[in-house]
C-alpha cells in the first residue's frame, strides 16, 4: 500500500504561508491539506477560496480541501476555481449529500466525505460508489493540536473493510492528532493518508519528521 503524508496549514505560520507550503512540499509531502472553518459548522474561522488561489501557484503537489462548513455547495465552485483537487465535505452539512458529491466531480475535483468521531459510517451505504476518499477525523473538528482519540481505530478498519469490497482506489484519509509515535498504528488500522499539522509544522525539521514518518509507515 502506497502511503501520503499531508501537511495542515491550520498549523503554519500564516504570515509566512507561501514560504510554508513550499518548504512541506520540498520535504517530501504527497498533498497539502487545506482546513476550511466557517465559525458556523464548527466553532473557528479559518480561511476562504482566496488563500487556496494564492498558495496553488507554489506547489504542483496536490491541494486536499477539507471543508468545515454549512451549507456546502456554495463554496464547492469557489473552492475548484481557486485550485482545488480534492473537496471533501460532512454530510450534516450538506442539504443533499449526492448532490453534493456530483457537484465536486462536476468541478473536475475528487470527492470525499468526512466522518466526525460520533458520526455513523451507514452514510457510506448510499455514498461509497461515488466516493475518491474517505476521512476519518479522529478529533472533534474545530482547532488543531488536539489528543488522537484511540476509540477510532475500530472505525478506521471498518471503513478499510468497506473500501475492499468494492474494489476501487479509495483513499482513506485520517485526520486529528497523527504523529511520528502513532502513525503505524493507524495504518495498521487500514488508513493510507495521513493528515499531520502541528507534528510537522510545530517541528524545527519539517523534512526530518517527514522523513520519520515515512520509515515508521515502512515496517507496518
Amino acid at each position: 500500500m502506497g502511503y501520503r503524508i499531508a501537511p495542515s496549514i491550520l498549523s503554519a505560520d500564516f504570515a509566512r504561508l507561501g514560504e510554508e507550503v513550499r518548504a512541506v512540499a520540498k520535504a517530501g509531502a504527497d498533498l497539502i491539506h487545506f482546513d476550511v472553518m466557517d465559525n458556523h459548522y464548527v466553532p473557528n474561522l479559518t480561511v476562504g477560496p482566496l488563500v487556496c488561489a494564492a498558495i496553488r501557484p507554489h506547489v504542483s503537489v496536490p491541494l486536499d480541501v477539507h471543508l468545515m462548513v454549512s451549507p456546502v455547495d456554495r463554496l464547492v465552485a469557489d473552492f475548484a476555481r481557486a485550485g482545488a483537487n480534492i473537496i471533501s465535505f460532512h454530510p450534516e452539512a450538506s442539504d443533499h449529500v449526492d448532490r453534493t458529491l456530483s457537484l465536486i466531480r462536476e468541478h473536475g475535483c475528487r470527492a470525499g466525505l468526512v466522518f466526525n468521531p460520533a458520526t455513523p459510517l451507514s452514510w457510506l451505504d448510499h455514498t461509497l460508489e461515488k466516493l475518491d476518499l474517505v476521512l476519518l477525523m479522529s478529533v472533534n473538528p474545530g482547532f488543531g493540536g488536539q489528543q488522537f482519540i484511540a476509540s477510532v481505530l475500530p472505525k478506521i478498519a471498518e471503513a478499510r473493510r468497506r473500501i475492499a469490497a468494492t474494489g476501487r482506489d479509495i483513499w482513506l484519509e485520517v485526520d486529528g492528532g497523527v504523529k511520528g509515535d502513532n502513525i503505524a498504528e493507524i495504518a495498521r488500522a487500514g488508513a493510507d493518508t495521513f493528515v499531520a499539522g502541528s507534528a510537522i509544522f510545530g517541528a524545527g525539521d519539517y523534512a526530518a519528521t517527514i522523513r520519520g514518518m515515512r520509515e515508521r509507515l515502512a515496517v507496518v
